[in-house]
């Protein structure tokens, strides 16, 4: 039974590991080993779960997702959702993004973005409401893919 937790300073290792697990697949689709998630310090990790919004899921003790999220005004910026390989397809990620999306009630909205070649993702985000709202190219193999979720009610986006 996979659990839902806030976060704490302790678990920064845990999801150090875990990102860097799950981003491996990534690095290798772009052809990039230097991708800014795999570069991150455990420091970095600490300070995003000591200063925004982050969830774990659990199994047992063991963490076997995460997502990481901060609030711009009334925009939730999503970031670093993670599953670990071996736990993939397992309905983790989309339990992470919901528990995040009931837990914002002041967002409006929810922005994300990910990689044109990861299919697998942008599935995911447009199964759970998101649109694309831009294309961003950040060299010859990378173009971003933002999207976005608007609350159910509220009406904007781009």
């Amino acid at each position: 039974m996979t659990r839902i937790e806030q976060a704490l300073p302790g678990d920064a290792g845990e999801i150090l590991t875990l990102t860097r697990a799950a981003y491996v697949s990534e690095a290798q689709l772009y052809g990039d080993p230097f991708i800014p998630p795999l570069v991150e310090s455990l420091e970095q990790v600490r300070k995003s779960i000591e200063t925004g919004i982050v969830f774990t899921a659990r199994d047992g003790t063991r963490v076997v997702g995460a997502v990481r999220a901060r609030m711009a005004g009334t925009t939730c910026l999503v970031g670093r959702l993670v599953v670990a390989p071996d736990a993939q397809r397992r309905g983790i990620a989309t339990a992470l993004l919901g528990h995040l999306h009931e837990r914002c009630p002041d967002a409006e909205a929810f922005d994300l973005f990910t990689g044109h070649l990861s299919e697998g993702n942008l599935r995911l985000y447009r199964k759970l409401g998101y649109r694309e709202t831009h294309r961003e190219r950040m060299d010859d193999h990378l173009t971003l893919v933002h999207l976005r979720r608007v609350r159910p009610g509220d009406g904007g986006g781009r």
